[in-house]
């Protein structure tokens, strides 16, 4: 990648530092009684929330069904809504059916397990608490007298306008990337179609086959596209990282060079391995 780098990627997740958290003139020192109540109360509004979403009852899905939809122009024109401009919804059975068997599932389902939610709640907080410690800048962390009453959502008014500061400074660096980015991809006068045909953002790498073509398998589940086979045809492999099968697709560059394309994938994973391969063509197809 020349542009969106492993090291743009990470100064991305750094232009939010400020967000969520609020000023709390405890936490400029060490205080595990602050920390406990704080925990305490964030901790109780959690299980508060997991437990209304565990009561949801899933008929509330049923209530549309049957009811007298009227279209737009005229449910909010001043003409007359005649019988014509109106229909009646009925859910299609395939779905019924699916709310039907979540009904079934919900009034057999055993009591909300406050205790496994304070559990699942601490599991989740312990691992915050050590992604904060990585990946803030090490100057940040070193200011911040108690991690997890940070993670929390607290921290002093200076550490505050400090975060504030930088994630704006580091904005303004991913923007500037970006613009350079998006000139550079307009000057290489590539088709809107051809472009269209790697856009595979959040899909996940089900099969990587290299040879006398280079051949990528997708999950498309969690993507934005139902193509799921890509093919680079005629294929020279200038990178390929280990661990891209199991990875998700993050962004591409896509180049023209004078046989054909060069394309630039970075992936989401461990390590976010990265794949360069130039090529003659490429094809993408529904299996």
């Amino acid at each position: 990648m020349k542009y969106l780098t492993k090291e743009w990627y990470e100064l991305c997740q750094q232009t939010h530092l400020h967000f969520g958290l609020r000023v709390h003139n405890g936490a400029n020192k060490l205080d595990e009684n602050l920390f406990l109540r704080l925990y305490k109360r964030k901790e109780k509004a959690d299980v508060k929330q997991e437990r209304e979403l565990y009561n949801l009852d899933p008929r509330y899905m049923l209530e549309h069904n049957g009811q007298v939809l009227t279209r737009v122009d005229k449910a909010f024109g001043e003409e007359e809504v005649t019988e014509e401009d109106q229909i009646v919804f009925h859910m299609p059975p395939e779905e019924r059916a699916h709310i039907e068997k979540l009904i079934a599932e919900y009034d057999v389902r055993p009591p909300f397990d406050e205790k496994k939610c304070k559990e699942e709640y601490k599991e989740s907080m312990e691992s915050s608490y050590q992604y904060k410690a990585e990946h803030l800048p090490k100057e940040i962390v070193e200011q911040i007298a108690d991690i997890r009453v940070f993670t929390l959502g607290y921290c002093t008014r200076e550490m505050l306008q400090q975060l504030k500061k930088q994630s704006a400074h580091n904005w303004r660096r991913v923007e500037h990337t970006s613009k350079e980015f998006r000139e550079v991809m307009m000057a290489q006068n590539i088709p809107d179609e051809i472009h269209s045909q790697v856009q595979y953002h959040d899909c996940t790498i089900t099969e990587l086959l290299t040879g006398d073509e280079v051949v990528i398998r997708f999950d498309t589940r969690g993507g934005f596209t139902n193509i799921n086979k890509l093919t680079l045809v005629a294929p020279e492999i200038v990178k390929q990282d280990g661990g891209i099968v199991g990875s998700y697709w993050l962004y591409q560059e896509l180049y023209r060079i004078d046989n054909g394309y060069e394309l630039h994938v970075l992936f989401g994973g461990e390590n976010m391995p990265e794949l360069i391969v130039r090529c003659a063509d490429i094809l993408v197809e529904v299996e």
